[in-house]
């Protein structure tokens, strides 16, 4: 039982009065809450968010907008997962989508559900690697068991797609079988350009079909923040 936790009871109960039950069930609260933290901690560590970043650490301000932050903090409740419902992040590059996909995705985890985030480019080697052991519909269950999978910088896996001919279709075997499970994509191509940035115009057209159906879209505009933070900007 940590000491900290002790003494705050302790402070508590002088300044506020409590009586011994209340005492005694304040004591008792400790080892649960200790469970539920290190359960989140868990949650968010197993997700593997490649950053330490957070809704409360994004700069709302650098590019305002009302209606976006809406949206995003709709969705930071988590009731998204709860309706099956996929997320789809659209804009060019630089104008915080994954930081602002990561905080969504650690205040999933606090709520109990369990998240991935993963690249493009590296969900397309884990299958490819799977195929050739034979074990990619395992892969694929694994996949599927997720509350919520987020899929980073969907199109700019141009190096897999050109040495694994099928990648696309890869992709695809992950997106068919999480229909009914909450998926997420953060890309900088519009839905307009896909079937000529990425090829093979049947299964783009499926691709989107069951990424759009009960999707909530959010489309990113403004200055790029690393634009912003090169030394030729901050003079």
């Amino acid at each position: 039982m940590p000491y900290e936790a002790i003494d705050q009871i302790v402070r508590e109960s002088t300044e506020k009065s409590y009586n011994v039950w209340e005492i005694l069930e304040r004591f008792l609260a400790i080892p649960s809450g200790l469970k539920h933290e290190q359960a989140i901690a868990s949650r968010i560590r197993r997700a593997s968010f490649p950053t330490e970043a957070t809704l409360e650490s994004y700069n709302w301000s650098f590019n305002p907008s009302a209606q976006r932050q809406a949206q995003v903090m709709e969705l930071a409740t988590g009731e998204f997962v709860r309706r099956n419902e996929n997320v789809t992040f659209v804009g060019k590059s630089g104008l915080g989508k994954t930081h602002i996909i990561e905080g969504l995705g650690k205040r999933c985890c606090v709520a109990g559900y369990r998240v991935l985030y993963i690249k493009s480019g590296h969900l397309i080697e884990l299958l490819n690697k799977a195929r050739a052991i034979k074990s990619l519909p395992q892969q694929v269950r694994k996949l599927r068991a997720f509350d919520w999978l987020i899929i980073d910088e969907f199109g700019f896996e141009k190096l897999e797609r050109r040495e694994i001919s099928d990648a696309l279709s890869l992709l695809y075997k992950v997106i068919d079988a999480r229909v009914g499970r909450s998926t997420a994509v953060i890309t900088n191509v519009d839905f307009k350009d896909w079937t000529d940035y990425l090829g093979d115009p049947q299964i783009v057209m499926a691709m989107l079909d069951r990424l759009v159906y009960r999707s909530q879209i959010i489309k990113f505009d403004g200055k790029s923040f690393r634009a912003a933070s090169r030394p030729e900007n901050t003079k």
